[in-house]
This record gives structure tokens, C-alpha cells and sequence, in this order.
């Protein structure tokens, strides 16, 4: 990758290994949002998606997550004008879309991919998997957004 790539290389020009470690696991993205379709707010619940594991914060089947969870937002720089509201308020791929930098916590700024759980941004250890909730009752899982 190159030398702080997320300062000067535009989204659309990043390599597919320089776009996968904007990234920084987080697992905020795997939580079922709801969004007041009149505001397009969004609020966040801590009710996850069936494929996160809750004990890395991690998507359990990234690769394939597409065909196990059709409606599953995949970014891309193309994507990002339409999805960018939508995703956490502290995710590296909506900052740079609104041109921020990213934050201190960063793996990208500490070099340690655990800099962002002992921040205590990421959704590691919070989760409630969605088989467990009705979706009727998301509405009782709503949580602030863990960092911001």
C-alpha cells in the first residue's frame, strides 16, 4: 500500500487492498439500522446482523456475505454518494467521502488493528444477534453510536 494513501489518493483511485484497510473494524456497519423514511435519519440498534461475530466485530463471512445477505451495502467510491449517510458517523469511508480525516484511532494512524476497540468504538462484545429480536421490536435496540 502506499505511504498514507487515505490523504492523498482519491477513493475511486485507491487499490482493492488500499479500499479493504480503510476499514477499521468496527463492526458498526453490521448493525440493523432504522431510518424515518420522511427525515432519512438513521438510528442505530445493537441488533446485528446475523453473519457478524460479536466476539471480533467482524463480518464471519465476508466473501460471501453478498449471497448469505442480498441486501447488504457493499461500498464502493461509486456507492458512496448514495450510501455515505447511511454508514456510522465514525467510518474511515464516510469521513474521507466528506473529507475528513481520520480519527487518532485509526489502525491506519496507530498501525494496530486493536486501537479501535480500546477506543471504545467498535461494537465487540454488544452485540444481540438479529435471529434473537423480532424485527418488530428493533425499535427497543436503538443505541447511541459507540464513539462519537
Amino acid at each position: 500500500m502506499r505511504r498514507e494513501f487515505w490523504r492523498h489518493v482519491p477513493m475511486a483511485k485507491m487499490t482493492e487492498e488500499e479500499w479493504e484497510a480503510l476499514c477499521d473494524g468496527c463492526g458498526k456497519c453490521c448493525l440493523n439500522k432504522l431510518e424515518d423514511e420522511d427525515s432519512r435519519e438513521v438510528a442505530l440498534t445493537c441488533v446485528a446482523c446475523r453473519l457478524l461475530d460479536d466476539s471480533t466485530a467482524r463480518c464471519g463471512q465476508y466473501e460471501i456475505r453478498k449471497t448469505l445477505v442480498p441486501d447488504c451495502i457493499q461500498l464502493t467510491p461509486s456507492t458512496m454518494g448514495d450510501v455515505a449517510y447511511f454508514m456510522p458517523e465514525t467510518c474511515a469511508y464516510r469521513l474521507l467521502h466528506e473529507g475528513k480525516p481520520l480519527p487518532r484511532w485509526h489502525p491506519l494512524i496507530t498501525g494496530d488493528p486493536e486501537s479501535v476497540h480500546r477506543a471504545g468504538v467498535s461494537v465487540r462484545g454488544r452485540t444481540v444477534p438479529e435471529f434473537e429480536v423480532p424485527e418488530e421490536d428493533w425499535e427497543d435496540y436503538i443505541i447511541e453510536e459507540p464513539g462519537t
